[in-house]
């Protein structure tokens, strides 16, 4: 990929701080088992903690997947294709990705955290404002979209390239 190094430091960043959210989800998750079974006293926070940490890693998993390209309906729809239907049918399914990322996830994520937040809500065991929580929703669609803008933009780039096919060979000279 010619614009891997755009990409790379956003794949590096999201992929540890994934790992550090999942890791918190195990500790909690264990430490939960352990207070409500052992110690018969279960704690009220690693419950909502567990709950927002999956909610995070859900929908940064999906966006790291995407970056990888690893997403089912991404890969399944293009694989099997060659040549400028394969080109075409890449750009339309990054198109409909992205715009499903800027007007779902961007700007309806951003009216749901605005709202949120003007109403003051928060969460029961922490206290901790539920905007905190929602923020997930725009981040992980503004870096769905970039992702998506990056594969069109190569896309792009590989289209106006000269396909080895069309390059001349010593037979046709």
């Amino acid at each position: 990929m010619r614009l891997e190094k755009f990409k790379r430091p956003i794949d590096r960043l999201l992929a540890g701080f994934t790992v550090a959210v999942m890791a918190m989800l195990v500790v909690c998750v264990v430490w939960q088992v352990f207070s409500r079974y052992v110690l018969s006293q279960p704690s009220t926070m690693t419950d909502e903690i567990a709950r927002f940490s999956m909610i995070w890693v859900g929908l940064l998993g999906a966006a790291y997947a995407t970056g990888k390209r690893r997403h089912l309906s991404i890969d399944l729809f293009v694989s099997n294709l060659k040549g400028a239907p394969k080109l075409i049918n890449q750009l339309f399914v990054d198109f409909c990705v992205l715009l499903f990322a800027g007007s779902t996830m961007v700007w309806g994520g951003l009216t749901l955290v605005t709202k949120v937040y003007s109403t003051g809500q928060v969460s029961p065991a922490m206290q901790l404002p539920m905007a905190y929580v929602y923020m997930v929703l725009p981040l992980s669609g503004l870096i769905i979209s970039y992702y998506c803008v990056l594969y069109i933009l190569e896309t792009l780039l590989d289209s106006l390239a000269p396909s080895p096919d069309l390059a001349p060979s010593e037979e046709n000279i």
